[in-house]
């Protein structure tokens, strides 16, 4: 059975559907959580910690999947969210918060030695959603959830010229907006 099979009976309920869907899609869970954490050594946590925590937030009712790509992409917005949100946990903890164990700070840890600042970067994707709803998206989807151009234009009802334009332009946007 195909995947938009399964997560269309999820949604109505069928719970083998549900655990079908998601251990079908769990490797290429753990691929993008893998790639948003690469580069990172001395540490214990697996990429698999995200994508659980991610799906927790994911298997909560109110969803409408239309396709595994549509899956992607809220899996990469609950990712962001994920990584966004301990982030600032942390720099809470760091301007003289108390001390506790934080499952995924490598993976923030991974975004700053990338010299990538995540609060900076969600607050850039945040503005940029305000200017250029459907740059954000694109670069939600590229970034966050590994997604080919084709696989966003798919989600995103777009051509994929469409796409590799607005992911240029996106990622010009962001740049400037970071670095100024």
């Amino acid at each position: 059975m195909d995947i938009t099979r399964l997560l269309q009976l999820a949604q109505e309920g069928d719970r083998d559907a549900a655990a079908r869907a998601f251990s079908a899609l769990s490797d290429e869970l753990r691929n993008v959580a893998a790639r948003l954490m690469r580069g990172q050594a001395g540490h214990t946590l697996q990429p698999t910690a995200l994508v659980n925590e991610s799906y927790l937030k994911l298997s909560g009712p109110g969803h409408e999947w239309k396709s595994r790509s549509h899956f992607l992409a809220y899996a990469a917005k609950t990712m962001r969210s994920v990584l966004v949100d301990h982030a600032r946990r942390k720099q809470a903890l760091v301007r003289g918060g108390g001390w506790q164990r934080e499952p995924l700070t490598p993976a923030v840890l991974w975004y700053e030695e990338q010299h990538i600042d995540l609060l900076a970067l969600d607050a850039a994707i945040e503005r940029l959603a305000q200017d250029c709803g459907r740059e954000a998206s694109i670069v939600e989807l590229r970034y966050f959830a590994g997604l080919t151009i084709d696989e966003v234009a798919e989600v995103l009802d777009l051509s994929p010229a469409t796409v590799k334009r607005d992911w240029t332009t996106a990622r010009a946007w962001l740049y400037r907006f970071m670095t100024t």
